[in-house]
């Protein structure tokens, strides 16, 4: 895209800077031009959007190089390298063309046979299972997967099924050798085994919780913040007051391998691909289908139990056939495709690009936007339009009118999309090596982890697009596979906006943080009451603790100092309304850390930067900066030593030496202290519990070791002098 940036004529530059809506399709017209007789343009497209049968393709099938992982995959079976083999035999059934044959034999239906062999051996016996299942779908007269499903159902201790199963393999199994085998096991079963119901071997179903009756909710318009979204009658705490299915979403390009290209939950071990291109994964023959439609059950899979009621949403039906474009191109771009698609379908026409303002109802962003920024939006516009040409329609108009309108959906997502996210845990690893190893507890050595949200899909929700943002929210949200939802965390009154965070919060940035983000993300200034009230947690979460040693006040930085200055107004009471952020300051208020800066009627603010803000000490900001900086490149080396699992204890006394230099340095409530804090534990826990295993498996070798006893007591003598750590 830089190639084709490079090509355009200042002119044309300088028209795209001065746009605006009215703008757009005389504008897209021109960059549309121009392309049409640039030579790389083209072969851009061609690279993008040919059939993979034209080229050497990175998203289509491959039988050659399926093959060859498919014996790959067999002699890291055979030499005991499973972790090896499953990876061979996955990334085989991703190229695999549904229809190929190899040794008389369909060939998916013989990877799916080989990785359900691979995962019995690996105590994987459900895993197995389906896989099996799958083979049987494609290939029903396979008799080696009817014996090998026989024998996971009896690893299951599914006897009926069993009994069944291997049946079924003597029955079509032609040698005499091979019947007697199976008779024999047939015996076995019937001799040790008493017949049992047969456990269903399915995946467990998301049920999403209904919105309750009595939750009412009403759009409004306001001068400061348009349109918005307010309660009608009061909510209590914790009610679900809205659930969504997006009208669009697509998986980030980082997490392609990890999660489920459908409903973004992580992938299980027995991935499924895409029966007609190499890209997407997903984790059930469900969302299989829900992602490529019906026309995805090919007629070797008509045996199977699809169920002909699913309600498909083929949003990846038009990316499919092995084309190059929705794998290179931007997630935003991906996704824009998808809402195009989806919206020409839903209205039956299929030559122009629709008025998709009218039909989203969503804000768009385009006239705040910089010029690299919108130039950027015009050459994606006209490069997806080809896409979709291509590969979904080609009765689809190319023309400034259609570009136009891709324009404004790319600035309306820019704005509107929300970010698709799962919790993450970050558990020590050492727990996963025995069974009681998790749920050891020694005191302050006890299991550290950690809990953290991480992008896994972009999409857009028409109606949770009404919610405005607020640093300090009262409805949070959260997914359920696809599906959005959002709870209050606090009583809401009956016409109390209710907003959510876009993503900065009260407590976990500070102010200047969150406006300039809020600013360059979503080109609005925030004046919710955290960015435009004082409050405790801006003033002390990177604040520098008094030179006073008895005095708890706060001392800040110019910046922080700066943004604090420009709030217009101070809270009537000191102590701040009830969101629950700030309670996780236990109490702290105002006038504890910054006293003196409140005048008698509390009217206004007064801030100067390097001077207490409680007892008006000043701090030497220049010494005291570099000292700060010197001790976080220690922890950054115990970081790395987490990271890489190290439990070496080299790294933990330059830390926890840094670690009581930044407690005399920064104020007590500092993000920072809690944050170092707790890598401290961590690496505490990794080293201590690395030990007692050693303990385990090897106590002599142990106590001749007298490091371990060192590292022991080095953390017990400074859990002495900082019992509150």
């Amino acid at each position: 895209m830089e190639k084709l940036k490079c090509v355009v004529p200042e002119r044309l530059k300088r028209r795209v800077e001065e746009s605006h809506i009215d703008d757009l399709p005389s504008l897209s017209s021109s960059l549309l031009q121009l392309f049409l007789s640039l030579p790389q343009f083209h072969q851009l497209i061609s690279e993008l959007a040919a059939e993979p049968s034209t080229q050497a393709g990175l998203c289509g099938k491959n039988e050659g190089a399926a093959l060859d992982l498919k014996q790959k995959g067999n002699q890291c079976y055979s030499s005991g390298d499973h972790s090896q083999a499953l990876r061979c035999y996955s990334q085989a059934l991703r190229l695999a063309p549904i229809d190929a044959h190899h040794s008389g034999k369909n060939l998916v239906a013989t990877l799916y046979l080989n990785r359900a062999s691979l995962f019995h051996k690996m105590g994987l016996p459900m895993e197995s299972l389906r896989d099996c299942s799958r083979a049987l779908e494609i290939s029903p007269c396979y008799p080696k997967v009817w014996y090998r499903r026989g024998k996971v159902n009896a690893t299951l201790g599914n006897y009926e099924d069993s009994v069944h199963d291997l049946s079924v393999a003597k029955d079509m199994e032609p040698s005499i050798g091979g019947k007697k085998q199976i008779e024999r096991e047939l015996d076995m079963l019937a001799r040790h085994h008493e017949k049992t119901t047969a456990k269903p071997a399915s995946q467990k179903s998301v049920e999403i919780p209904d919105v309750p009756s009595e939750i009412k909710l009403q759009c409004v318009k306001t001068p400061d913040k348009g349109r918005g979204m307010v309660s009608q009658f009061d909510i209590p705490q914790a009610s679900l007051i809205h659930a969504e299915e997006p009208y669009a979403v697509v998986i980030l390009k980082h997490c392609r391998e990890t999660h489920c290209h459908y409903c973004l939950n992580e992938l299980p071990a027995d991935t499924i691909p895409c029966i007609s291109c190499s890209l997407p994964l997903y984790c059930s023959q469900h969302c299989q289908v829900q992602a490529g439609g019906p026309i995805h059950i090919p007629d070797t899979m008509v045996g199977s139990n699809f169920k002909p009621t699913l309600e498909c949403i083929p949003e990846h039906k038009h990316e499919c056939q092995g084309v190059h474009w929705p794998a290179i191109l931007p997630s935003d771009v991906v996704l824009a495709g998808r809402v195009v698609v989806k919206t020409m379908e839903q209205k039956g026409q299929f030559t122009d690009v629709p008025n998709l303002s009218e039909t989203l109802g969503l804000c768009e962003s385009y006239s705040k936007m910089s010029p690299e920024s919108k130039l950027e939006l015009h050459i994606y516009s006209i490069v997806l339009l080809f896409c979709l040409h291509h590969s979904f329609s080609s009765e689809l108009s190319i023309n400034g009118d259609s570009a136009s309108q891709i324009v404004i959906l790319l600035s309306q997502i820019r704005v509107n999309s929300i970010a698709v996210v799962r919790m993450r845990s970050n558990t020590n690893d050492s727990y996963d090596q025995q069974d009681w190893f998790q749920n050891f507890s020694f005191g302050e050595a006890e299991a550290a982890s950690s809990v953290e949200q991480v992008r896994v899909g972009q999409a857009l929700y028409k109606a949770a697009s009404l919610f405005n943002h607020s640093c300090l929210p009262n409805i949070h949200a959260y997914f359920m596979s696809r599906t959005l939802l959002l709870r209050t965390t606090e009583f809401v009154s009956g016409g109390c906006a209710l907003e959510l965070s876009y993503g900065p919060q009260v407590g976990q940035w500070d102010c200047k943080d969150r406006l300039r983000f809020l600013e360059e993300e979503y080109f609005f200034r925030c004046w919710c009451c955290g960015c435009s009230e004082v409050n405790e947690s801006d003033l002390v979460i990177s604040g520098f603790c008094c030179v006073n040693p008895n005095c708890s006040g706060v001392v800040l930085d110019n910046l922080v100092a700066n943004c604090e200055k420009q709030k217009p107004k101070v809270p009537e009471t000191i102590s701040n309304k009830s969101h629950l952020q700030v309670h996780e300051l236990n109490d702290i208020d105002i006038k504890k850390v910054a006293q003196i800066s409140l005048d008698q009627t509390q009217s206004s603010f007064h801030v100067d930067s390097g001077y207490c803000l409680k007892c008006g000490s000043y701090c030497n900001f220049a010494s005291r900066s570099k000292e700060v900086k010197k001790a976080w490149t220690d922890f950054r080396r115990l970081q790395d030593s987490i990271a890489s699992k190290d439990t070496c204890s080299t790294n933990l006394p330059g830390a926890l030496r840094s670690l009581g230099l930044l407690r005399s340095i920064l104020h007590a409530y500092n993000k920072g202290i809690a944050e170092r804090t707790f890598l401290r534990r961590h690496f505490v826990s990794l080293v201590i519990l690395s030990q007692l295993e050693t303990i385990v498996k090897h106590p002599l070798r142990y106590w001749k070791s007298s490091m371990a006893p060192i590292t022991l007591q080095l953390d017990m003598n400074w859990q002495s002098s900082h019992p509150f750590s």
